[in-house]
């Protein structure tokens, strides 16, 4: 390991964190050694194939919400167990975070992504064992196993873009990474009204069941035979001078327990915590629930219940790449966080007021405007919690954001089917509407405490695709500034 970098007087903000004792500390008598910041070819295959792979479990996800009343008459289940099929993976997260987050720490990105594709692709074979009306349990099966899988994927995106891409590169990187999953959503929505037809024959819609769960299985087969020859755990070279920080610290970093803890007395990220979660909860019920509140406004519009979802995830895909690309041109986190924010509570507004109206072409305006601000909001909170908890562990700080957004997922997924049930949609949106202004206000009071930002400030550091570039330092402890 090279030895340890300084941080230039305008990362002076960063010391506001605890100090650490180090016996890894490097005299400053040690004779200084070039910092090679170089950034790898291989990083766009490597974002590429990690998009993929989530793009596939996202997708399994929602299969059975898309098409949900289809499968109540095919298992013979009620909407509640259908459901639960999807809230599977916000409860499967809550429980399994802590340990992956664990093993991502001690054993790597390569590990954690081999047992999350492994995972993935055992889940898509267990279901096509279920392929009967009385084997409701063993569908169950799969999904679990899937929903487990997702728990090594879901809080990958944010690490994955610090360890492979250089700061100018990181946002739109991580955005490229949650592009995936969300891709899979819209496949999610799309592919299951079109292969499985609302039909009264058990037999036949087994057959066409089936030929989903092949396709699935045999998808998943091929992205974990990639992930085994093609992912790499990280760059020969640090892309940037934060990640370059970030290696120098890794023998210094005191026990995963207090990493925890001190993320949970950073108030920014507590408040982004709670904001992130209220957002991206309504975004998971919105999308489980999706169907039955099409169905129940315009019955028999199946198909166009999944391409609303389609467009819900397409425009929302846009605008995360956008997020991202923003991100990187201008480094304005708590702004363009407050904005979306702010715009997916309108986009919630308005979906509300018209989705009543008899008129589909409205939805899908609607729904488009909402999904580009609600999904577009996605990577800005995983890159605004990295920014405010640096030099912390990526993971770490997404997997709490993630957790917090299970935990909302759960709670706004059965309250607003509850209300829907006894109410109506109006009802259920509404109160969705009333969490995203509470989120909106939360995200009013972030402080913009950008301590990566302040990390990669140094002079004359220039990051190439063909030459490394060399930077001398001084070699001062870290604990000073971290």
């Amino acid at each position: 390991m090279v030895s340890v970098a300084s941080v230039p007087s305008t990362a002076e903000g960063l010391s506001q964190q605890p100090e650490r004792e180090s016996s890894t500390d490097t005299p400053r008598s040690v004779p200084e050694e070039p910092v090679k910041i170089k950034v790898s070819k291989l990083r766009w295959a490597i974002v590429l194939l990690f998009s993929f792979y989530s793009l596939c479990n996202s997708f399994q996800w929602i299969q059975y919400g898309a098409v949900s009343n289809i499968f109540e008459h095919f298992y013979e289940v009620s909407t509640f167990s259908i459901d639960c099929l999807s809230m599977s993976f916000m409860v499967a997260y809550i429980p399994l975070l802590f340990p992956v987050a664990y093993l991502l720490e001690k054993c790597g990105l390569r590990t954690i992504t081999l047992l999350g594709s492994a995972l993935n692709c055992l889940g898509a074979w267990v279901k096509v064992g279920s392929l009967k009306p009385n084997l409701f349990p063993v569908t169950v099966v799969g999904q679990l196993i899937c929903a487990v899988a997702q728990v090594f994927i879901l809080g990958l995106p944010s690490s994955l873009a610090a360890v492979w891409f250089s700061e100018r590169e990181v946002s739109t990187a991580c955005s490229l990474a949650v592009f995936g999953n969300q891709v899979g959503i819209a496949l999610g929505f799309l592919i299951p009204p079109l292969l499985i037809p609302n039909i009264d024959n058990r037999e036949e819609l087994a057959y066409h069941i089936s030929i989903m769960f092949y396709m699935t299985g045999a998808v998943a087969s091929l992205l974990f035979i990639l992930v085994i020859f093609i992912f790499k755990e990280k760059p020969k070279y640090p892309p940037s001078q934060a990640q370059y920080l970030s290696y120098t610290m890794e023998t210094q970093r005191t026990s995963y327990f207090e990493s925890i803890a001190r993320l949970m007395k950073n108030p920014n990220f507590v408040l982004l915590l709670i904001s992130y979660g209220l957002n991206t909860g309504s975004f998971y019920a919105l999308s489980t629930l999706l169907n039955r509140m099409v169905i129940l406004n315009y019955p028999g519009e199946e198909i166009n219940a999944g391409r609303i979802g389609l467009t819900i995830i397409f425009s929302g895909m846009v605008g995360a790449m956008i997020s991202g690309i923003w991100l990187d041109k201008t480094k304005t986190y708590k702004q363009t966080t407050l904005v979306v924010y702010c715009m997916s509570l309108v986009g919630m507004v308005a979906y509300t007021m018209t989705l009543s109206l008899g008129h589909l072409w409205i939805v899908f305006l609607t729904a488009g405007i909402l999904g580009f601000f609600m999904t577009g909001y996605l990577p800005l909170g995983f890159e605004f919690a990295v920014e405010l908890t640096y030099p912390e562990s990526e993971g770490m700080s997404s997997g709490l954001l993630n957790v917090s957004a299970q935990i909302f997922g759960i709670i706004f997924t059965i309250g607003q089917g509850q209300i829907i049930d006894h109410f109506g949609t109006l009802a259920g949106n509404v109160f969705l509407c009333v969490f995203l202004a509470f989120g909106t206000l939360i995200t009013m009071f972030i402080k913009a405490d950008l301590r990566r930002q302040k990390a990669n400030v140094l002079p004359n550091t220039k990051i190439s695709d063909e030459q490394p570039h060399q930077d001398k330092n001084p070699n001062p402890s870290l604990d000073e500034h971290f």
